[in-house]
């Protein structure tokens, strides 16, 4: 069976289908935005594809254990940031960026709802637990303007399998404090927590409910997603070269494991909770399920299936307890440690899991190789922080922000940069423009691109 591939072709078999990695030896001429006039958009200066991810941690971060001593690229990670080591080339700290739109002015109290709604926005929220207002976050500016070179202009990706409707956090709406992307100032993009559900469309074969079908009869016959479709991959080997066939193998490897792991997660079931159903495909395991959802946007950007990604991982006032590493208070309630050196201590120590599974997510990016032999975190940009800074004050000024990856070579990374107060959608505008959006001049409360980024 001969295979016509371009950048958009799939594997196809007996009703599935698996997004392919880009492969250099098949098709080179078609692996890329193909219009000239499309040249230049969300591609390295190489032709890659380039990738964006905007990654969400709540309730802030203890400052002291946060930030370095150290400026510029002569600097030691401190106690929190100390997992980013492997990854360090490709980690730059961001100092000195703020939300001036999530402090409290006239609104009063409710800044976690603030910190979730301004975090992508930069716009002041409309207080109101029905009249929903926020703006169009950067990861849609960007969505619309690149999403038609992938399958799926963008992916949305969340650990809070429970939501909330109505009011949340004094006076806000749920809306703002369970959604980090937005399409337009009044509808945010539901983010998934499911991985199965994820993993089926990135791998189904269409429509819900024919991936439903799919599912049910692969459950049926026992029989794996890749069983459908692994004779085509083997034929596409032998036309591969040998680099190529490593990339692939390695890459059907993944995405088998993963599928075996949300396979595991569903036969043993989740935690059970008498008044709220743990939606099937949900790990019971906290660091299970993040880990499969950063390891399925590893695949999704492997294939090119989004460039463009969102990951809330848990929603700015999260009280959940940590007891797989010995702490049983709630999150939010230790923020408000009122200089309680054990409280903080604690505290210090989630933010500390938290990157921990960062560091994971970017160590996967930077062993998977891309279509140019760099690496797939080479030729990403991906935002990791939180829209508070000092959770135990409700501050948002100096957030705790970090940008990883090399943009393709377009950033200076194995920094520590302080950037003197300015706002944080100043450096959207900038990655907008390494993306080769043109015409935003301007972007919620941003003065101008950042610059030395």
């Amino acid at each position: 069976m001969r295979l016509d591939l371009d950048r958009r072709r799939f594997l196809r078999g007996a009703g599935a289908c698996v997004a392919l990695p880009l492969l250099a030896s098949v098709r080179p001429d078609r692996l890329f935005a193909g219009a000239a006039e499309e040249a230049k958009l969300a591609v390295t200066s190489a032709g890659a594809p380039l990738r964006t991810a905007f990654i969400f941690f709540p309730n802030g971060a203890i400052p002291a254990t946060w930030w370095p001593a150290d400026k510029g690229t002569d600097f030691k990670f401190s106690r929190t940031l100390q997992p980013l080591e492997k990854s360090k080339q490709f980690v730059q700290i961001l100092g000195g960026l703020n939300h001036k739109a999530a402090e409290p002015g006239p609104d009063g109290a409710g800044d976690h709802a603030r910190g979730n709604g301004t975090f992508l926005t930069g716009v002041r929220l409309n207080k109101s637990d029905t009249n929903v207002r926020a703006g169009v976050s950067i990861d849609q500016v960007l969505a619309k303007k690149v999403g038609h070179l992938t399958r799926f202009p963008s992916l949305e990706l969340t650990c809070d399998a429970e939501r909330k409707t109505s009011g949340c956090d004094s006076g806000y709406s749920c809306a703002y404090q369970y959604n980090i992307s937005w399409n337009s100032p009044t509808t945010p993009l539901t983010p998934e927590a499911n991985p199965r559900l994820v993993f089926e469309r990135l791998f189904g074969s269409g429509a819900p409910g024919e991936r439903r079908a799919n599912l049910q009869r692969r459950q049926q016959e026992e029989r794996s997603v890749l069983d459908f479709v692994l004779d085509d991959a083997h034929s596409m080997q032998k036309r591969l070269d040998a680099q190529d066939q490593r990339k692939l193998d390695q890459y059907l490897t993944g995405v088998r494991e993963i599928e075996t792991r949300i396979s595991k997660a569903e036969r043993f079931g989740p935690a059970k909770d008498p008044a709220i159903e743990t939606p099937a495909g949900i790990p019971s395991d906290y660091a299970e399920h993040m880990q499969l959802l950063y390891d399925l946007l590893v695949l999704a950007f492997q294939t090119d299936s989004t460039r463009v990604a969102t990951f809330l991982l848990s929603h700015d006032g999260s009280n959940r307890s940590f007891d797989h590493i010995g702490i049983s208070e709630g999150h939010h309630d230790l923020t408000h440690h009122m200089n309680r050196k054990d409280w903080i201590d604690k505290v210090a120590d989630i933010d500390l899991w938290y990157v921990k599974q960062f560091a994971r997510f970017l160590e996967k990016l930077q062993d998977t190789k891309d279509v140019d032999g760099k690496s797939l975190l080479h030729n990403s940009i991906i935002f990791y922080g939180s829209g508070n800074a000092d959770a135990n004050r409700h501050t948002h000024s100096n957030l705790p922000l970090l940008l990883a990856g090399a943009g393709g070579g377009a950033l200076s990374p194995g920094r520590h940069v302080d950037h003197e107060g300015k706002p944080t959608t100043n450096l959207f505008l900038s990655i907008a423009q390494r993306f080769g959006v043109k015409g935003l001049e301007r972007f919620g409360d941003s003065t101008a691109p950042l610059e030395n980024i």
